[in-house]
């Protein structure tokens, strides 16, 4: 007992709960705010979400995939619910109908994908999401996060500007956790994402005050708070297919974590993992939480920890169960200056390129068979660099999935691994002769 709960490992656990709530608790922040809802409904999901979070997190490094990699709202449908959330006038629906099919498109895509898992689908899945798009997905999520967080530590004005001071303390902070990844030792390296957190939110306070008011009252928990689901074909077929194809995430994770950790992942492995995503997919669903995934990021906080013993992710996950159970918990961590969280995970998923590029084993290209990768890559960053008003003359429901590069650069990436025989482009090795 005394070996389980190291001071090393309490650390250790005390930086996970930290970089997932991170990567939490501005998810159902947003979405909330996207539908309209009241305070109290807000930190109602604030509160599931770190609940769900946390069980989930312990269920899959314990029976899923076995891995340390965290269970999280899936960045890509959070995209398509906001989308989806804001279009609401250009769609003329209510959000509450709006809402209402997103929670039965993934309710019935989240079905389909049990019954996958269950009736021996995998390899179905497996032949469509080959190495090759996960390798485009893994840099395109690169890309994406980056981009995020980016934006996230630059703090932008009422009137559009920059915030020059607190903007150059999240670029100086950022560039501090680099330092500390790369010239400290082994333990201030390992620990320079939680350094880094608690160091700049200390900082932050001292220099430029506590901005944030809190958390609000908590609303008793309510099922399905942004619609009751419902028939609207639209939307459900949206949302069922972008459930769908979120299914690359976890192939990616799984694939990268095997990798990082040197421990192959078996068949039930996979079906387990996908078993409990859709599980705590179908909970989140009815109080109005984004549908769960394995974080492929998590590979880029591993790398920079590397820590990757199993306790400390069990017993974070486990304290942020507690924290969303505590409501004066979830309110004091919820006062983290945004900015602070966005210019740590900035520099920890840097590390996530140097999974992408590792993805790739050493292949080599030629000037046919690089559009296998670069086509579908760039042509995804394109549209991330592209305003989602630009394609508003398009069928409406169209926009989530043409407006999202990295949806785009998945659905390219597939369709030429089905389409294009690349072995046949691929040149021969000369065969030198000696010399006479």
């Amino acid at each position: 007992m005394n070996k389980f709960f190291s001071s090393l490992t309490m650390v250790s656990s005390v930086q996970w709960v930290f970089f997932i709530f991170a990567n939490t608790v501005v998810i159902p922040i947003s979405i909330a705010n996207a539908f309209q809802l009241p305070a109290d409904i807000m930190a109602m999901m604030i509160r599931a979400s770190l609940i769900f979070t946390g069980i989930a997190c312990v269920l899959q490094g314990w029976k899923g995939h076995r891995f340390p990699i965290m269970e999280g709202h899936s960045g890509l449908l959070w995209g398509v619910i906001l989308n989806l959330g804001l279009s609401a006038s250009a769609l003329g629906m209510s959000l509450e109908t709006i809402g209402g099919g997103i929670a039965t498109g993934v309710l019935l895509a989240c079905v389909v994908t049990i019954l996958l898992a269950v009736f021996g689908g995998l390899s179905i899945l497996q032949s469509i999401f080959n190495p090759m798009v996960m390798s485009v997905y893994l840099f395109l999520l690169t890309f994406q996060l980056i981009f995020i967080f980016f934006e996230g530590m630059l703090k932008i004005t009422e009137n559009g500007s920059i915030d020059a001071k607190v903007s150059l303390y999240s670029l100086c902070l950022a560039l501090l956790v680099a330092v500390l990844k790369v010239k400290g030792n082994q333990v201030i390296s390992n620990f320079s994402i939680l350094i880094g957190l608690l160091g700049g939110w200390a900082g932050y306070v001292l220099l430029f005050g506590n901005e944030s008011g809190g958390m609000a009252q908590s609303a008793p928990f309510t099922l399905f708070p942004l619609g009751q689901p419902n028939l609207e074909m639209g939307i459900v077929v949206v949302t069922f297919v972008a459930v769908l194809l979120n299914l690359s995430n976890t192939f990616a994770s799984i694939t990268s974590a095997e990798k990082l950790l040197q421990r192959k992942a078996n068949k039930k492995d996979f079906r387990s993992s996908m078993l409990i995503t859709s599980f705590f997919s179908i909970i989140g669903t009815g109080f109005g939480l984004v549908p769960y995934t394995p974080f492929t990021s998590s590979i880029g906080f591993l790398q920079s920890t590397r820590i990757y013993d199993r306790k400390p992710f069990f017993i974070g996950g486990a304290l942020l169960t507690i924290i969303g159970l505590i409501p004066v918990l979830g309110a004091f961590l919820s006062m983290m200056p945004v900015t602070v969280g966005n210019a740590v995970l900035f520099i920890a998923y840097m590390q996530l390129f140097g999974t992408a590029f590792s993805s790739l084993n050493g292949r080599e290209f030629n000037s046919n068979t690089i559009f296998r990768l670069a086509a579908p890559v760039l042509m995804g960053i394109s549209i991330m660099n592209i305003s989602p008003a630009v394609f508003s003359e398009l069928p409406i429901l169209l926009q989530p999935f043409v407006s999202n590069g990295l949806i785009m650069g998945v659905i390219i990436s597939i369709i030429l691994e089905k389409i294009v025989n690349w072995s046949a482009y691929e040149e021969l090795p000369v065969k030198r002769g000696k010399a006479s």
